[in-house]
């Protein structure tokens, strides 16, 4: 194929949002073609969220001590935390996810979080994505080596709800791309009828270069049918409206529609509060609302597919345990990890508590990990999709995984 040809293809994709592809992504064709229903779906809180005012250790003195301004009340005082288990409570701006810890399919992770100990916003998310901390060599994300770990079914294996392919999901396997908002469904260049007669004419072959342009096309085509069908039944054929809510309705559309997509990823930012954060009200609570919005509108669209559906949602890593002098928290390292679930053996806050008193601190001043947060998604990839721990040591190479937790 002529280089030149090469060019205007990619070019093409990735203007149109039909697919990243990777520097060998045609890997996938020799996989078994096999309909593996079960999702897996990432929500990424760029920015550090502070775990501790999400799933609050109310029973903790040095909770309060320490934090004067932005301390969430405990349960039962006035805009107190919900309470969970007598040992923590949930951010009274999260209820609307309240009805899924009280049937048993969500579940929390605490002190969890990387085991390096970079502050650095871009490090940490980074060596989160490629699953690999402390090697910045790494180019590739763990969740495009886990497409390139399950069996091959369609070419919308996994999409990404963003306008830039995050590093997640960089790497050799194919991944369909969607904007958000109205954005999702903007016509493009490629959908007018001359164009991509044009192109379906020039890649009609059984090159691999064509073959990536039809599965590209055919990827888009399936994601815009399901989006499209439900726009329709919505009041006059309107879009939904912007926000977190409107772009996890999406998701759980292509989740449930004809694409079969299997993994899915989006991110959300704005989470990184030095300053003014708040308590159970504030610039923190105004974040974390939407997002329990979110989170329970994309399972109540995932209706029966709850079932065979993993949510995890993970930040880079968590805040400081004291509050500083403007009202806010600064980078921190141990965080909370959100897991919910059909099959989610959840009600539980799991991981060992290590305490919040200085003496049990991080350098003194964080909450410590005790928990790998590879541990967790190891066990999700074990546990949930069926796999063996000889290809989960593909997806996080250099972890040695021993069992994780038992989360479903």
């Amino acid at each position: 194929m002529k280089r030149r040809n090469f060019i205007q293809l990619t070019s093409l994709l990735a203007a149109s949002g039909i697919i990243s592809v990777g520097t060998h992504g045609w890997v996938a064709k020799g996989l078994a073609e096999t309909n593996n229903r079960k999702r897996l779906i990432v929500v990424f809180l760029r920015g550090a969220v502070d775990g501790l005012s999400v799933v609050i250790p109310h029973q903790e003195d040095a909770y309060y001590d320490v934090r004067p301004k932005i301390a969430i009340p405990a349960p039962g005082e006035p805009n107190g935390a919900i309470n969970l288990d007598n040992q923590f409570g949930l951010h009274p701006a999260l209820a609307n996810i309240m009805p899924l810890w009280q049937n048993r399919s969500l579940a929390f992770v605490h002190a969890c979080g990387s085991n390096n100990d970079t502050r650095s916003h871009f490090d940490a998310q980074y060596y989160m994505e490629t699953g690999v901390p402390g090697n910045k060599k790494i180019l590739d994300g763990w969740m495009n080596r886990l497409l390139g770990n399950l069996p091959k079914d369609r070419p919308t294996q996994a999409v990404n709800l963003g306008d830039t392919p995050p590093r997640i999901l960089m790497g050799e396997m194919p991944v369909a791309n969607l904007a958000t908002g109205r954005k999702s469904t903007r016509r493009l260049p490629i959908d007018r009828p001359r164009v991509s007669g044009a192109f379906d004419s020039l890649y009609k072959g059984n090159d691999e270069l064509s073959t990536v342009y039809q599965e590209g096309r055919e990827a888009r085509d399936l994601l815009l049918a399901d989006l499209e069908k439900e726009m329709e039944e919505a009041s006059g054929g309107a879009p939904p409206p912007k926000g977190f809510a409107a772009d996890a309705k999406n998701l759980a559309q292509i989740m449930v529609g004809d694409s079969r997509t299997q993994l899915g990823f989006l991110a959300l930012g704005n989470w990184d509060t030095h300053i003014n954060q708040g308590n159970s009200e504030g610039i923190l609570a105004r974040r974390l609302k939407p997002l329990g919005n979110g989170l329970a509108t994309l399972v109540r669209e995932l209706d029966s597919l709850y079932s065979d559906t993993v949510i995890l949602v993970m930040s880079e890593f968590g805040r400081t345990v004291k509050e500083n002098g403007n009202g806010g928290t600064d980078h921190g390292h141990g965080n909370v990890m959100w897991v919910l679930g059909g099959g989610v053996r959840g009600g539980q806050v799991y991981g060992e508590w290590p305490g919040l008193d200085e003496s049990e601190l991080f350098q003194g001043r964080d909450l410590a990990v005790t928990t790998d947060f590879r541990s967790v998604i190891s066990s999700v990839l074990e546990q949930h999709l069926g796999m063996e721990r000889s290809r989960i040591a593909q997806v996080f190479p250099g972890y040695s995984f021993d069992g994780g937790i038992g989360l479903l």
